[in-house]
């Protein structure tokens, strides 16, 4: 019966040192690139389940003026600090799936602002204006290997366009999209 209790005191105790190690990373560093884009991102840990994402990166788009006739490929800059959120980290653990990399299902507020620089070539009448953005966002990260990552997210949110002088803006306020699909390298 002491052998018992002994093994059942014993199993309770690794139980509880697995539980305290679902935490997210203190620190981690990758890049990430998608369809439209490239990004840098650091995440730092502001508890067990929260991190702070802080991306600096290059947004691609596509344009088109019917007005004047021009298209074209553009990229621009894109600051972003978004807190992440990871809320299955102890069920992945218990189901023994990894959790390094922060790998795991998140839910943030993604904050980006686009300065309006562009990098490339665009006609003299065309002004990029710039934005600042907040998107309440859904995704999920997952490893592959010891540095590969892939994430997915989906989210609505809000924008506001930052106007310039001598500059008719049609609507300040919108509905923001961030759909995204990021093959990515941790270091």
């Amino acid at each position: 019966m002491k052998n018992l209790f002994f093994l059942f005191i014993f199993s309770l105790s690794i139980t509880t040192l697995t539980a305290q190690d679902a935490s997210v990373e203190q620190s981690t560093y990758g890049v990430q690139t998608g369809f439209l884009g490239i990004w840098g991102h650091n995440e730092s840990k502001l508890s067990n389940s929260i991190a702070l994402r802080s991306e600096l990166g290059l947004d691609a788009g596509f344009f088109s003026n019917s007005f004047v006739g021009s298209r074209g490929f553009i990229l621009v800059p894109a600051i972003t600090l978004e807190p992440r959120w990871y809320y299955n980290l102890n069920k992945r653990v218990s189901k023994s799936r990894r959790i390094d990399g922060n790998s795991g299902n998140f839910i943030s507020v993604k904050t980006t602002y686009h300065p309006d620089i562009v990098i490339g070539s665009i006609a003299d009448n065309i002004n990029f204006i710039s934005d600042i953005s907040i998107t309440p966002t859904w995704g999920i990260r997952r490893n592959v290997g010891k540095h590969f990552t892939y994430e997915t997210g989906i989210g609505i949110g809000y924008i506001h366009y930052i106007k310039e002088k001598n500059v008719y803006i049609n609507n300040k306020n919108d509905f923001s999209l961030n759909l995204h699909l990021r093959l990515g390298y941790r270091f």
